[in-house]
Formats: C-alpha cells, structure tokens, sequence
C-alpha cells in the first residue's frame, strides 16, 4: 500500500514551536516517529527537507509522507451525558462545552472531547482539517466553558475559519480576575508566545503574536472583579496570560498565579471563565446569530458564595 503524503496548515496554536514538537501535538504520532520522519527528509516545506529544531508558522504549509502505521483512525468516541446542544443544523453544530472537556483529542488526553461526544452522539462531522481536529474551528480550553462551534460540512469549515482569522466572529467571556480592575474599562495589546522556560504555558513576550483583548468591568466583589471580556485575536490561553500579566488572574487559574485560598474559599477548582456569547453569520446562508448560553453550576456557586461573605 502506498504511503500517504499528507498536507498539512501549520494551527497559529502550535506556531513558534519546532517542528518535531508542533507535528507532535498536531498529528498524535510519537515524537520518535516524527523525528524519523524528519531525518529521512519526508517533512518538507516549500520544497525543502525540514530539521528538527526549525520552527513553524501559523499557516505554514508543511507535506509529511506519513509511516504506513499512521493510517487514519475514527475518532474515539467519548460520550457525554447531558451534552447541550444550542444550535444545530445541516451545516454547524454549536454547543455549551462543560468543564473537563477537550475540543479535541491530542497526546496524552484520556478523557472526553467535544469531537469524540459528538460523534457518540451521532453526528457528522467535516473532514476538513488536520484527523485529530476534524471540523473544529476554534477551541476552548479543558478548563474553560460555554460556545463553541463545530463545521459539520467541508464548506462551513472553510468559510467559518476564514471567519475567525478575519476576526469576523464576535466572542463574548465573563472572567473573575482578582483584585479591582482600575480602570474598569480598557484594552489589553501585548503579544503573546509560548512561555520561554514552561512549554505548557504561554506569556506575553515582545517577538510575539499581536493579541488584542477588550474588557469592561460588570461588578466589583470584594477583593475580585466581575468582568466582560471581548477577544479581538484568538490566542491560546489569552484571556488567562492578559489579566495575569496585568497581575489580575482569574479566580481559581493556579497556572497563571491565581491565589489557591481565595479559589479554595469560592470552591472553584478550575478558572473561573465562560464563553457566554458568539456572534457570527451562518457560514451557508449568511443569516446573522447571536447564541448565548448562561453559566454553569461551578461559577454560579462561586458568585454565591462571594455575595455571602464568605471573604475575610
């Protein structure tokens, strides 16, 4: 059987990263089967033989002859009980992604993802994208709930991601950042990369990519900040490096320097942040949609607890 030649779009969420590392993530296959690949000089890009170390970039197109193990395998499914679907039709499906999610299946992950419970689920997904991300148009974190909208067809694909890197998508979050924004409207213009020591994490750096966040606060609670959040870019983890870099992390984000006691206090084991609003055109018929979905269990317990004092 002959080996498949595979073309792959660099995600702006592995950009930066080396190559054995990006391809790594993006593909599922081990970093020593990556590697191999790279020696025998069957990663290329514009032509060209890759080396291990050379770094990527968002909408780099890279060819991988793939190994004869790495044929295309299904999705593993992973229901979900009480999925909320709250828009769907032939085109997109959009749900309300609860926490300990992931959009998609990636190395290392065991549990469910929002791919795996759609197709439990039933439904048909596109095949646009790299296998492992198969109609995700954007995502979410496993930590972070609300909208988020997946391409059912290979058209809607096409014309929602452009939708995304045009920044025609309007994507309203509610955060809990700690202390009391001052001023308590603004916008946040700091690139953002890869953490230069702590791989798992990102951070604002001066060579990074421009990321552009606006925020408008809802409501001061002793000691944090209710706070409306629009995203202009999509970086990973923005939201979270943003107010963190302005030394406001969100309630319960241990990653990014939140304080383990006040999570504690508000029982909130996760960061307190939900994608409450999408705004887009419905990528066949153009019709305008505005979703909205209301907070989950978690984070309404934690506004409850802060309007009963439970903060010295």
């Amino acid at each position: 059987m002959a080996r498949e030649l595979r073309t792959l779009i660099v995600p702006e969420g592995v950009a930066g990263e080396r190559v054995d590392s990006a391809l790594t993530r993006v593909l599922g296959l081990s970093r020593t089967a990556i590697v191999g690949l790279i020696e025998n000089g069957e990663i290329r890009s514009n032509g060209l033989a890759m080396g291990k170390s050379e770094r990527v970039n968002a909408d780099q197109m890279i060819e991988i002859l793939m190994p004869d193990t790495a044929v295309r395998e299904p999705v593993p499914l992973t229901p979900l009980a009480g999925l909320t679907i709250v828009y769907d039709d032939d085109a997109i499906v959009v749900i309300d992604k609860p926490v300990g999610c992931a959009a998609h299946p990636s190395p290392g992950w065991t549990g469910p993802t929002v791919i795996g419970a759609l197709a439990a689920a039933g439904y048909s997904i596109s095949t646009s994208g790299a296998p492992e991300r198969a109609g995700i148009v954007h995502r979410l974190d496993v930590g972070t709930t609300g909208l988020m909208i997946v391409a059912k067809t290979d058209r809607a694909y096409t014309v929602l991601k452009d939708a995304f890197r045009n920044r025609e998508v309007e994507k309203v979050y509610h955060a809990l950042v700690q202390g009391h924004m001052d001023p308590t409207t603004g916008t946040i213009d700091a690139p953002i990369d890869r953490h230069p020591k702590e791989d798992y994490r990102f951070a604002v750096v001066a060579d990074g990519k421009t990321s552009i966040t606006h925020y408008e606060v809802i409501e001061f609670y002793r000691a944090v900040s209710l706070v409306k959040v629009e995203l202009e870019t999509g970086r990973t983890h923005q939201i979270r490096v943003h107010f963190s870099a302005l030394r406001h992390p969100l309630v319960g984000d241990m990653t990014y320097g939140a304080d383990p006691t006040l999570a504690a206090r508000l029982e909130i084991s996760r960061p307190w942040l939900h994608a409450l609003e999408l705004r887009f055109n419905h990528p066949i018929t153009q019709q305008p949609l505005d979703l909205h979905t209301p907070y989950p269990a978690d984070l309404v317990r934690a506004l409850a607890l802060l309007d009963s004092s439970v903060l010295p």
